[in-house]
């Protein structure tokens, strides 16, 4: 069972948040919400936050309890960005974006995908004359 937390238009940009989530993302559940208060970056708080509402979620709504969780995904993506402008000289001005981020954490609980993972045999036969004929 996945259980999804979303944390939109965050003030911050993807960029920066990316090299947070990068650093957890292999992490168990546990180093995670250990090391994230830690780590001396801005955005770390705020995918704290939403790490810990992913818990709650699992908590309160499935009846799941945090040790059985995992991270399996983290989705880190790009909001909508206000356009500003920096006086330059002559009268000129200098474009800029502030960008903001939409956070997405997926957590699995370990039951669940022992029993549905399922090895899937993928076979594609490539046929040289039908790949010729579509381009």
């Amino acid at each position: 069972m996945e259980i999804i937390a979303v944390s939109k238009s965050v003030r911050i940009a993807p960029r920066k948040i990316r090299l947070i989530a990068d650093s957890i993302r292999k992490q168990t559940l546990e180093d995670a919400l250990v090391s994230l208060p830690l780590l001396n970056k801005r955005g770390a708080s705020t995918l704290n936050k939403t790490l810990k509402s992913a818990i709650a979620n699992a908590k309160n709504n499935h009846n799941i309890h945090k040790d059985v969780l995992f991270i399996k995904s983290i989705e880190i993506n790009e909001a909508p960005f206000y356009k500003r402008f920096r006086p330059s000289t002559r009268g000129r001005v200098h474009p800029y974006k502030r960008r903001g981020t939409h956070i997405k954490i997926v957590l699995a609980d370990n039951k669940s995908e022992k029993s549905n993972s399922k090895p899937e045999i993928k076979e594609q036969i490539r046929n040289p004359k039908i790949e010729k004929e579509t381009k």
